[in-house]
Formats: structure tokens, C-alpha cells, sequence
């Protein structure tokens, strides 16, 4: 090991980011974050779980969302604009 290397520690052997979470760790987003998102009550979030129509997680009785499947979501669900020919 060269001595100009910066000195690992045990974090950094696994991966971690400097802020000590893993590299794939994304923060997720409540209920309220997500209507706030997407401009809808939260009621209307609550319906579209319940209804299985929006990607979440379940964690005991919480119920979180990933932002990037969010987006993805987003996406898929957008419909191309008709052109006026």
C-alpha cells in the first residue's frame, strides 16, 4: 500500500457513502411527500395503494415509496400528445 493512499476504514470497505449509508440506498418518501409530489390529497395516494395502482414497499405497517419508481411510474403512465395534421 502506498503511503499517500488515504487509509480505508471499514465503511469503506463495504461500500458505503461518506454519510455511512450503502451506495444503492435512496431515501424513500411517505405518503404525504408523495401527494405533495404528484399534487393529489393524500387520500387519493392511500386509494391508489390500496388499489395496488402505484409501486410502494410494505414494511410492518409502514408503507414507503421509492421516488425513482415513482418517477418510472410517472413516465409510463404519461400519453403521448395527439399532433393537429
Amino acid at each position: 500500500m502506498n503511503n499517500n493512499e488515504p487509509k480505508l476504514t471499514p465503511a469503506d470497505r463495504s461500500g458505503s457513502t461518506a454519510d455511512g449509508a450503502p451506495p444503492d440506498t435512496r431515501a424513500l418518501i411517505d405518503v404525504p411527500a408523495l401527494a405533495e409530489r404528484l399534487g393529489v390529497t393524500q387520500r387519493f395516494v392511500r386509494r391508489l395503494t390500496a388499489e395496488d395502482r402505484v409501486p410502494f414497499l410494505k414494511i410492518g405497517k409502514f408503507v414507503p415509496f421509492d421516488p425513482l419508481e415513482i418517477e418510472g411510474w410517472v413516465d409510463d403512465a404519461r400519453h403521448p400528445t395527439r399532433s393537429k395534421e
